[in-house]
């Protein structure tokens, strides 16, 4: 399944000019994060080893139809889908589909969390680990740089005001609810505080 759904992100990275902020490097860290929470959970939330591959699959496709870079989300998905079709039953898939359209921070802020039943945490675990790998404020100058063609110090600039003001509040927003990801959270918030970004 996994290598499936890197084939997918290789494809649709060239084929909608998605840059290296939301690429490859990005579902690997997602994905690795996600791992992360679920062996976290797994104890106390069984149901999680079930819903495994639908994790898994979100974490690695969970922007390929972001709309900063695909126009028709519904045209996207259906080719994921299509990618997909022999790992996924139709159901399983649209849980992948549910998970993927709702994690963005924008919105989870404007419409807050959606109700996904017995997927309540496989959703959240994808969220929290996209909001884990955001603390990494170069994926934001590269975002920057690449698709606003910013110059770097302005990327830089940019990059710093939006972390400030939305990255290093995750915490005090409440937006981890797993144990593993609030301890994580916490480690990366200092790292990030540490970088010369905001000496």
């Amino acid at each position: 399944m996994q290598n499936q759904a890197y084939k997918c992100v290789v494809e649709f990275t060239r084929k909608y000019n998605i840059d290296e902020s939301h690429s490859i490097k990005h579902s690997m860290e997602v994905m690795r994060f996600a791992e992360n929470i679920l062996d976290s959970e797994f104890h106390a939330n069984p149901q999680l080893e079930r819903q495994r591959d639908i994790i898994l699959a979100s974490a690695i496709l969970h922007d390929m139809c972001d709309h900063k870079y695909v126009s028709d989300e519904a045209g996207a998905i259906a080719e994921m889908r299509e990618y997909m079709k022999d790992f996924f039953t139709g159901a399983d898939f649209d849980v992948v589909v549910s998970i993927i359209t709702t994690i963005s921070y924008s919105k989870v802020k404007k419409n807050g969390y959606p109700d996904l039943g017995e997927y309540q945490l496989a959703y959240h675990t994808v969220r929290e680990a996209d909001l884990l790998a955001a603390y990494d404020i170069d994926r934001c100058v590269i975002y920057g740089m690449a698709v606003d063609k910013l110059p770097y110090t302005m990327a830089v600039e940019r990059a710093t005001v939006l972390f400030a003001g939305r990255v290093l509040k995750y915490r005090d927003d409440g937006l981890f609810v797993t144990a593993w990801s609030q301890t994580k959270s916490l480690e990366l918030h200092n790292w990030a505080l540490s970088r010369s970004f905001f000496k």
